[in-house]
Parts: structure tokens; C-alpha cells; sequence
């Protein structure tokens, strides 16, 4: 009786910690790895790093002045040297170090062996950065961030950057447009690139900035934004009318800038500038962010009138993508495929979309359109992804790289409503200003009453 006693005082709480344990890494991984995977992760790093890395094949020969030292203090076998390990320092998805690279190894080296790193560890995945000539940094992520995507703790807003997904090393994935203007999002239906638009766009809406759609769906994707909206065009004849004063309003920017460098000899050099941002602050007209649903919707035609609308709108479209820069205006094209088919200049208008997020796509060639001249390597990923994870995505550019991100899940109703708090910041463009969507007022709720009335009794 003793013994059954003993043993239930011993084994269940140690039951109860498995139980927990379990939970916490299915429904609550941050919390397991703060408290089981991040001491053991430490304790395989730091027993294990002189063998890993010699396994690795990233220790080298010591020098002959190490050599005779090592001889000559202790007279034991001369061992290779791993690279020098910095401090670890913990995250609450992972940890890193910085590692400083022997003489004749690359970052190349130690990024050819993540894997192998990633197994002997025991973590999730290791991604290498190169910091500087001769330093890499480690970076251990304990568990796989992308199945349930929690966005890092917002920083200070800075205009036209927008953190709307997840990376597979845990750090925020930046829409960026001063450093990619415009981009392509392909993405089959039920991919997760409508909600990829919702972030997107809620984040765009509380900053200074005119946003501006084309929705040929008739408007089922973007007219819930519409209060937030400078313009909106939810057919190819409406879209045919739009892209015109875009391209009016960026030649009329194009003459503000150029009257600024007409200016008298004796003007500082700070003070020419060839695009809007080098224009004084309140001389430099709004950006203009222009997003098109469905980029195909305005290719499609059926008459020989439908051919020569259809011309003139790719050729405004290659207008705005390849001056739109210089202006403030950029190009956010989003659709299921986008390839030479689709009809003239449909390359040409792909080549100028340096920022490429290619969704689950339903054939090898769709992946290929997005990524294949930039990132081949990456269009088996973009082929793998499963449909029982909507959101995930390929993100690509034109330096080679890519990456794994996710979209956070946003409503369209929360979407909806950030407009609709942000629609005072909707910017004067008389250019666009015929274009502006017609949004309904809403009917105000009258509060009840705190106390039920009593009826009166004689």
C-alpha cells in the first residue's frame, strides 16, 4: 500500500508535467520552447558545437604556432578548430549566435550544412546571415512559426513599409516600396492572396498615402474598401478611363519635378533632386499605391474594339510601371496566371515587377511566371505548398533570394472597418477625384436605454 502510494505521489504530478508538456507544444509552442526546448537546444549547442562543426566539415587545420603550444603545454592530439562561437542569445522563437569564419571559409560553407546543423541541435530550422566580411549569424528557430502566425510586436510605422506576413525565421516580412516599387502576387483560388490584400491594405490605410483599385470582378474584392479608396474602377471600361489620369497625374508630377531643377545656378546640389522625394516636404504630392485584382480580367477580349482597348491600357500599365517611381506611384498586380498568353505586352509589363509572392498555384508553369526568372530554385517550393495551409506563400526579388512567409488571418470585416475608421485620410487628387467610389453613410445605432421603463399605473 505504501509503494502504490509513493508511487502515485511521484508519478503524478510527473504525469500531469507530460500531460502539459504535450498541450503547451500542440496548442501553445512559444510557451513550450521558453520553458523545455530552449534549455535543451542550449545544453545540445554547447556539448555538442566542437564535434558538430567537425562533423560538418567546418573546422580547419590550427595554425603552427597554436600547433606547438598545444604540444608543448599539454602534448595532446591536435584537434581542428571550429569557427569561434559568440554569445547565445535566446528569443521567443529561437536563439542566435555569431559565428567568425576561419581563414578560407565562406558563408556559403556554414549555409550548405543548416540542415545538418538543424538535426544536431534539435530545432526546427537554421537560417545563416552574412553580417559582415568573416561573421555569420545563427539563427535556431525552435518550432515552426508558419503554422499558427503571430506577427511580431509592432515598431514605429514608417510610410510606404508595411510588415503583412510572417518569414520562416520569425521575422516580419516588409512590403517595402521605396525599395521594390512594384510587385506581382500570384496565387490559385483559395490561396490565401485575397487575405495577403487585406493586410496589405489595412496597413496602407492608416498611413498618408492614396490608394487607388482596379477590381474587374466588379468590385467584389476591393469595394469593401472603399471608403479608404481615392478611386475605383470595377470594369475594363471604368479601368480604361482610370489608368489615363494616372498617367496624366504622373506627367503633371513629372513637370513639378523638372520645373524644381530649373532653378538658379547658386542652389545647393541637396536641393536638385530627379524624383518626388527629394521634392520639399510641402511641395511633394502624395504617393499613390494602385492595386489590380485579377490582372487578366483586363486582357481578356472579345471584339476587335475590346483589342484596341485592351492595348492602350497594358501600354498605360508599362507607362506607370517603368516611370511610376520617380512619381510616387506604385504597382501592386495580383492574379491566378500571368504569362505570354495572356497577349502583347503582358511580358514586357511582368519584367518591370521586381517584388514577386507567388501563393499555391494549380500547375508548375503559373509558379514559373512568378518566380522562374529570378528564383528558379524556388518554384519547387512554391509547387509544394499544401492546400490545407492558405497563406503561405513564396516571396521572392530580383537578387535571387526567397524566402517561406504566411499571412496572418484578418477578416474582411475587420479590413473593412479599418477604412472606415482611416477614410478622413483619404487625400485631394483632383486628378482621380471623378473616380472616387460612391460609399453609403452609415445609419447610426440608437444607444438603449439603461433602465427599462415602467408603465404608469392609475
Amino acid at each position: 500500500m505504501s509503494d502504490l502510494l509513493t508511487l502515485a505521489v511521484l508519478g503524478g504530478p510527473l504525469v500531469a508535467l507530460g500531460v502539459g508538456a504535450a498541450w503547451a507544444r500542440t496548442h501553445c509552442p512559444v510557451l513550450f520552447w521558453c520553458v523545455i526546448g530552449l534549455p535543451l537546444a542550449v545544453v545540445r549547442l554547447l556539448t555538442s558545437y566542437v564535434s558538430v562543426m567537425e562533423a560538418c566539415g567546418l573546422t580547419v587545420p590550427p595554425s603552427r604556432l597554436r600547433a606547438l603550444a598545444v604540444r608543448a603545454a599539454t602534448r595532446r592530439e591536435i584537434r581542428p578548430v571550429p569557427p569561434r562561437r559568440g554569445l547565445i542569445r535566446p528569443t521567443s522563437t529561437g536563439l542566435r549566435f555569431r559565428l567568425r569564419l576561419a581563414p578560407g571559409q565562406e558563408p556559403a560553407d556554414v549555409a550548405a550544412s543548416s540542415e545538418r546543423l538543424r538535426h544536431a541541435w534539435g530545432v526546427h530550422t537554421v537560417h545563416v546571415t552574412s553580417v559582415k566580411p568573416g561573421v555569420v549569424e545563427l539563427r535556431l528557430v525552435g518550432f515552426d512559426v508558419l503554422a499558427r502566425v503571430r506577427m511580431p510586436r509592432a515598431t514605429r510605422p514608417d510610410v510606404l513599409r508595411v510588415p503583412v506576413a510572417l518569414r520562416e525565421n520569425a521575422q516580419p516580412f516588409v512590403r517595402d516600396y521605396l525599395a521594390v516599387p512594384h510587385q506581382l502576387t500570384l496565387g490559385a483560388t483559395l490561396s490565401g492572396k485575397s487575405m495577403y490584400l487585406r493586410n496589405l491594405i489595412s496597413g496602407l490605410a492608416r498611413q498618408p498615402v492614396a490608394l487607388v483599385g482596379i477590381d474587374c470582378k466588379r468590385g467584389v474584392e476591393l469595394a469593401p474598401f472603399a471608403p479608404r479608396l481615392s478611386a475605383l474602377a470595377t470594369n475594363p471600361d471604368e479601368a480604361a478611363e482610370l489608368l489615363p489620369a494616372l498617367v496624366a497625374e504622373m506627367e503633371d508630377r513629372y513637370d513639378l519635378i523638372k520645373a524644381r531643377q530649373g532653378i538658379a545656378s547658386g542652389t545647393p546640389d541637396e536641393d536638385i533632386t530627379s524624383d518626388v522625394w527629394g521634392l520639399p516636404e510641402h511641395e511633394r504630392p502624395v504617393p499613390v499605391v494602385l492595386f489590380v485584382d485579377e490582372v487578366a480580367e483586363l486582357f481578356l477580349i472579345a471584339t476587335k474594339k475590346d483589342e484596341e482597348r485592351r492595348d492602350q491600357m497594358v501600354t498605360q500599365l508599362i507607362r506607370l510601371a517603368q516611370l511610376g517611381r520617380a512619381a510616387g506611384i506604385f504597382l501592386e498586380i495580383c492574379g491566378q496566371r500571368f504569362g505570354a498568353e495572356l497577349g502583347k505586352g503582358a511580358t514586357m509589363l511582368r519584367a518591370q515587377l521586381s517584388g514577386r509572392v507567388c501563393h499555391r498555384v494549380n500547375d508548375e508553369s503559373s509558379a514559373k511566371m512568378a518566380l522562374g526568372d529570378i528564383a528558379p530554385e524556388a518554384v519547387g517550393a512554391a509547387c509544394s505548398i499544401a492546400p490545407e495551409r492558405p497563406g503561405l506563400a513564396i516571396a521572392g526579388d530580383t537578387s535571387g533570394g526567397w524566402t517561406r512567409i504566411r499571412t496572418p488571418y484578418l477578416s474582411l470585416g475587420d479590413a473593412s472597418a479599418v477604412c472606415h475608421e482611416t477614410a478622413a485620410l483619404v487625400p485631394e487628387l483632383p486628378a482621380l477625384a471623378s473616380f472616387r467610389p460612391f460609399v453609403p453613410t452609415r445609419p447610426v445605432e440608437k444607444a438603449a436605454p439603461l433602465t427599462k421603463p415602467s408603465p404608469v399605473t392609475g
